[in-house]
């Protein structure tokens, strides 16, 4: 479940990065079945290769530990990570599986079929090598 403002400012931290692909960290807390956003942590994409950064993101590590600190300080955790596919929809891409530390939510920013502005596709990887399976967004106030 997420704030639709919540919702806002993470597509404008992402779009920001174009033509690189964009990252930040979702924060929040677990309510039984559910995961609630409730705080966006913006990122820089620290690929190693700069000229790849628009296929490609990496959350530099300091990052992630500063967010983990501030996240138990507010009583929420890192529920997963965002980024942006510029050149691409919203679907995890291989290496994106690849990569992931399952289990983890990922929400993905990218091209809408048949053009658009970008869309947001919400998925939860449950372990490497299973298909991620897709969430819906469920707004709340």
């Amino acid at each position: 479940m997420a704030d639709l403002r919540l919702v806002g400012v993470l597509e404008r931290i992402l779009a920001a990065a174009n033509p690189q692909e964009g990252c930040a960290l979702l924060l929040g807390q677990r309510q039984g079945d559910a995961l609630v956003l409730r705080s966006i942590w913006p990122c820089c994409n620290r690929w190693p290769e700069a000229a790849e950064r628009g296929r490609r993101f990496a959350v530099d590590p300091c990052e992630q530990l500063l967010a983990q600190k501030w996240a138990r300080l507010h009583k929420q955790a890192v529920l997963g990570f965002a980024h942006s596919h510029p050149q691409a929809g919203p679907d995890p891409s291989a290496t994106d599986l690849e990569l992931a530390v399952a289990p983890v939510l990922m929400v993905i920013q990218g091209l809408a079929a048949g053009g658009g502005p970008p869309v947001l596709r919400c998925w939860w990887i449950e372990d490497n090598g299973v298909k991620p399976q897709h969430l819906p967004w469920r707004m709340g106030s």
